[in-house]
């Protein structure tokens, strides 16, 4: 199934665990956002794993499934995936 994940952690250490966890199931979109096509078995792992790291009185994670219909409708204007500015880069 494809998802979106949104997050929004208060705090800096539990944010970069958040990304690293979902950097292993999908592809960062923009910076706090990752679309994923996972099956539900692998969905509620990564569910899991979000869990043990977020304080949910201070941080939120946000998981919208996108049907195939829905996801064909998408239009994207600019960047289609996110790029760190902070990443290197190598110029050929």
């Amino acid at each position: 199934m494809w998802m979106l994940a949104v997050y929004d952690i208060a705090n800096d250490k539990r944010l970069n665990k958040v990304a690293k966890i979902l950097k292993d199931y999908g592809v960062r979109v923009q910076k706090s956002k990752f679309e994923m096509d996972v099956s539900e078995s692998t969905f509620a792992h990564l569910r899991e794993r979000i869990g043990k790291v977020i304080v949910p009185a201070e941080d939120g994670v946000k998981y919208i499934p996108l049907c195939e219909k829905c996801r064909n409708k998408i239009e994207i204007i600019g960047q289609g995936r996110y790029v760190d500015p902070d990443s290197e880069f190598y110029v050929l």
